[in-house]
């Protein structure tokens, strides 16, 4: 997919090694079309790792995008450069007057807080709020999906009894919907979180056009989308590199943690073992979904229509 980026941004080089097709800009601007801006509010501490993984995600289509990251500025976590976020970033004051094709909100490592004690809880608001005229379709994840199911449709999240973590079975409860177009009957998907989203706030958001898509015997409802197709809640992370939750596992085991084994993980359960990427199909496919269906088929070719296509 041409995905057209800075030059110099770090993760574009790691794509490149992979062979993955980024466009940089001076060829970008020689295509007579108009690439759909795609922002991303990166939410996760290791920003440039979760880069890699949205741009590896966001690979498999032909459509050409432009991508623009977004972080908080109420909140600048410790694990990012400030010269990285300077170069690469934008806030949200810097795009409040534009207009985006899509919007990505990533998850977060503030599961356990409650929302409105999340130091950029008020920000994050303002962001969604703003999605609701300025954005074709937004596509959350994890916390992200668990924030904006709060925020739109009054769905609480729960503390689970242990960590939901590892690979699990999903199964499809509306095929016809374009957004999982393709999937297989049972399908697997990464899992690292402590909470979940209430299931009796999801049945009674039905009458707002709330529509669960994916389910889990162990995770409950896992994706799901508003019917107009504006929203989509994910609380997987089909964007997973293949040893991030090997990766999460083994740091909290070398800091004397009680982590369990992430499930159906590791061969024979055993964490010398290389884990096998089993998902990354069904990453590859819902995003070329999203973007097709919900981002390209429906955005107006001119983005500063988007406000009056967002309100008819």
């Amino acid at each position: 997919m041409p995905i057209k980026v800075k030059n110099n941004l770090p993760a574009k080089k790691i794509m490149e090694q992979e062979n993955i097709f980024m466009m940089d800009e001076i060829r970008a601007n020689t295509q007579d079309i108009r690439p759909l801006e795609i922002a991303i509010l990166n939410l996760m501490p290791l920003k440039e790792d979760t880069e890699v993984q949205f741009l590896r995600s966001l690979s498999n289509t032909p459509l050409q995008l432009r991508l623009t990251f977004l972080t908080t500025a109420t909140y600048h976590g410790k694990n990012t450069p400030a010269s990285h976020l300077d170069e690469f970033y934008k806030t949200f004051e810097d795009v409040k007057d534009s207009t985006f094709d899509g919007l990505i909100i990533t998850g977060a490592p503030v599961e356990t807080l409650e929302f409105e004690e999340v130091q950029y809880w008020d920000e994050l608001c303002k962001i969604m709020d703003w999605a609701e005229e300025n954005v074709t379709s937004t596509l959350c994840i994890c916390w992200g999906a668990q924030a904006a199911l709060y925020h739109y449709f009054d769905v609480k999240k729960y503390q689970f009894d242990k960590k939901l973590f590892g690979l699990y079975d999903h199964t499809i409860v509306h095929r016809k919907i374009p957004f999982v177009r393709g999937f297989d009957d049972v399908f697997l998907a990464p899992h690292s979180r402590y909470t979940g989203a209430s299931h009796e706030d999801i049945v009674k958001a039905y009458d707002r056009g709330l529509r669960v898509l994916v389910e889990s015997e162990e995770c409950g409802d896992v994706m799901l989308m508003s019917e107009d197709g504006s929203k989509f809640f994910v609380m997987c992370h089909l964007e997973y590199d293949r040893l991030t939750l090997d990766q999460e596992y083994k740091r909290d085991a070398a800091k004397g943690l009680d982590t369990a084994i992430p499930v159906n993980y590791y061969k024979d359960d055993n964490p010398e073992n290389k884990p096998l990427l089993r998902w990354r199909a069904h990453c590859d496919l819902m995003y070329m979904n999203w973007l097709n269906y919900y981002v390209y088929q429906e955005t107006p070719y001119e983005l500063n229509k988007i406000k009056k296509f967002r309100n008819k």
